[in-house]
This record gives C-alpha cells, structure tokens and sequence, in this order.
C-alpha cells in the first residue's frame, strides 16, 4: 500500500515532532507501506522520507520544477518525478497514493489533506483521510471541523470519515479497515 504523506518542510520548534515522524515512518514501513510525497529533503518531509528510506520501503517523490531548480529534493528516493506545478503534483499524488496522512505543517499541509478529503466526499476516490495528530498539533483545527459541523457546513458523516489519531498502531488498522460512506451528490 502507497501512503501520501503531507508535512511540513520545516521541522517544528519541538525536536518531538521529528522524532514522532521517524518514528511513524518507520513503523509504517514495516507494516508493508510505501511513501508518496512531495519529494524534498527538508523540515518533516526529509524526516519521513529517510524513516521510510532507512526501513528498506519504497519512496517515491513528486516535486514541481521550481522547486526541483532550487534544489531542494532529497536525493536518496527510489523514484523522484519532477512536475510542472504544484496542481500537478498533487494529481500525481492523489493518483499513486492509497490513502492520505497530514502530519503537522503550515498553510500547504492543510489544503493537500483537504483537498483529498473533498475529492472523497464527492466521491472522486474512496480513500481514506488521515490526521496524526503529533503533539495535539490538530486539536484546534478537530473543534474547527465539528463547528463545521454544528453550524450545518459539512454532513456528519464527512467528519466521521476522518481518521484522527497520535497512535501508529490505530492509524493502520484504520486506514486498513476504511469504509468510504456515500458519495455527497448521490
């Protein structure tokens, strides 16, 4: 199974939230998971991408040319591809990928993982949609989405579709056993 991962291309101020992505990397890996991401060597994208790299699994990488030029993709990959833009990264993504995990990252994070989240409640896969939630990092955003909720902006069950977790053993078996509920326009 090829796992999209989202991070950040910074490492955080807590030297935590590395040493959790490591850690979920390679657990991941040896579970028999692969990693799709956006290819750099930096911030928790170089930190996952080495923790699945030093347990022997798959690494493939999606970068955009800009960002390609400035040099800023790892160098180790199994396989790096290199896009003309970003939609076109995250196409590339979406499209290898088996399911979808955000872990803590900035402005950019946020719209890969919702991205895919909206193409699944549209019914344009059946993929699950992941937080782990390293440090509570997403709790803020978790209240955001039931205010969603609440004020009758997105369908219970599209929440519920969401996989929130800071347990690697949990975020497996859930990603493992994920059961797509009905498409939004049906």
């Amino acid at each position: 199974m090829k796992v999209a991962i989202y991070c950040g291309s910074a490492s955080g101020e807590d030297v935590s939230y590395q040493q959790q992505t490591t850690a979920l990397g390679t657990f991941l890996a040896k579970q028999g998971f692969d990693l799709v991401y956006g290819g750099g060597d930096v911030g928790l994208m170089g930190t996952i991408a080495d923790a699945f790299l030093a347990s022997d699994a798959n690494v493939y990488g999606v970068m955009p040319e800009h960002l390609a030029e400035k040099e800023l993709a790892h160098k180790g990959l199994t396989e790096l591809t290199v896009v003309a833009d970003m939609h076109e990264r995250k196409a590339a993504m979406a499209d290898m990928a088996d399911a979808f995990i955000a872990l803590p990252g900035g402005a950019g994070t946020l719209e890969e993982i919702f991205e895919v989240w909206t193409w699944a409640q549209l019914g344009l896969h059946k993929k699950p949609c992941a937080f782990f939630n390293i440090n509570n990092y997403y709790e803020p955003l978790f209240r955001m989405i039931e205010q969603m909720v609440s004020a009758g902006f997105t369908k219970p069950i599209y929440e519920q579709m969401l996989i929130k977790t800071n347990d690697a053993q949990t975020l497996v078996t859930e990603l493992k056993a994920y059961q797509p509920p009905t498409i939004k326009w049906s």
